[in-house]
């Protein structure tokens, strides 16, 4: 990959640093208010490039694991979380069929290349058992534009479309598409009171206009 763990560190803390606090209070909502639907009553949780932990530090299952490339993820995610501080696109230290739900936010766009994105894909497949899924979100090109190349370690331009023809390309069925779901970034910006992330995620209308990021929701053929 191109950067290197210390380039990830330098990144990762000048972006988020500051708000590392606020932004597991948001995550808090996101989680209560949508995502916990993905991981109620499943065993085993993968988080896809993990970072600081703001979404599997709070999640609830008796087997949490996150994968990183940054070494420094390790002092932010729970006691409880299971690190793998490796590549995405190399093999995961998982055995075949052995997670319930593989999830990853804001993440895929910064492998780089297109060839790490498939083989990331390809080894959420292979872990997961038939009809765990993969929850993705991330920056939707569409509808960020330019802004998209401000993060200086973009390289994987996507949308819905490119994601879902990306994850079927490996074997996956796709469950749920939403092309406009949540704003673009935290970045570098205040962090929006609770009420207000829930009354967001309840007016679906509200999406079509602020929705910048798309999520895609797949699984894992069989039961």
């Amino acid at each position: 990959m191109s950067e290197t763990p210390q380039t990830l560190n330098d990144q990762y803390r000048r972006r988020f640093e500051q708000e590392e606090e606020s932004r597991q209070r948001v995550w808090s909502v996101l989680i209560e208010s949508w995502f916990r639907r993905y991981s109620d009553g499943v065993t085993d949780i993968l988080d896809l490039g993990c970072g600081w932990g703001t979404y599997i530090n709070q999640i609830d299952a008796p087997n949490r694991f996150g994968l990183d490339l940054n070494p420094d993820a390790a002092n932010h995610i729970d006691a409880g979380v299971t690190f793998f501080n490796q590549r995405a696109d190399e093999r995961w230290p998982v055995d075949d069929n052995g997670l319930d739900l593989v999830f990853t936010s804001n993440f895929l766009e910064h492998l780089p290349d297109r060839a790490a994105v498939a083989a990331a894909l390809s080894e959420a497949y292979r872990c997961l058992r038939p009809g765990g899924r993969l929850v993705l979100m991330g920056p939707n090109i569409k509808y960020v534009g330019g802004a998209y190349w401000d993060f200086f370690d973009h390289y994987v331009p996507l949308t819905e479309a490119s994601a879902v023809e990306a994850t079927e390309l490996v074997g996956f069925e796709t469950q749920t598409v939403y092309g406009r779901f949540l704003p673009y970034t935290m970045a570098g910006r205040r962090p929006a009171p609770s009420l207000f992330i829930r009354a967001y995620l309840k007016l679906r209308p509200a999406w079509r206009i602020l929705g910048r990021q798309f999520l895609v929701v797949v699984a894992k053929p069989g039961t």
